[in-house]
């Protein structure tokens, strides 16, 4: 399913505004992930012994789950207009495959002379917060 990223203006967005989307990881998820970096670390790919390690089930990549702020900085906002500056990483609770998880961008701030906002990030099981964090990204336009 293809989406053309969103066409948001640094003059249509206000400190307070919200974006979010949600998405689901499959195992399979994990498995391509592993492929892609070469991390074969047993806790995301075996279930056995992520279990053995305390864990409901095989753990998501956290790296992978904090790919989704890339999605929300460039297909939600900004968008198409979007150059991604920075971003900060707190690994707060595991996710685990086939959970509904919400992604969600606040804007904090605004710097009016560099065109850039803040945001904070966030990825969220239900009510719990998995993945949070603050982004910086700059307007091109």
């Amino acid at each position: 399913m293809h989406t053309d990223p969103k066409d948001i203006h640094y003059e249509d967005v206000s400190i307070g505004d919200v974006y979010t989307f949600k998405h689901i990881f499959s195992y399979q998820d994990l498995k391509n992930f592993s492929k892609l970096t070469g991390d074969e670390n047993p806790l995301h790919l075996n279930q056995k012994f992520a279990v053995n390690s305390g864990f409901k089930s095989n753990v998501v990549y956290g790296m992978l789950s904090a790919s989704l702020f890339s999605r929300l900085i460039g297909m939600h906002c900004p968008g198409k207009n979007a150059l991604y500056i920075s971003q900060t990483i707190d690994f707060r609770n595991p996710i685990y495959p086939n959970q509904e998880l919400k992604i969600s961008g606040t804007i904090l701030n605004k710097y009016d002379k560099f065109r850039m906002i803040k945001l904070k990030t966030e990825i969220l099981n239900r009510e719990t917060i998995c993945v949070s964090g603050i982004a910086k990204a700059r307007f091109n336009l």
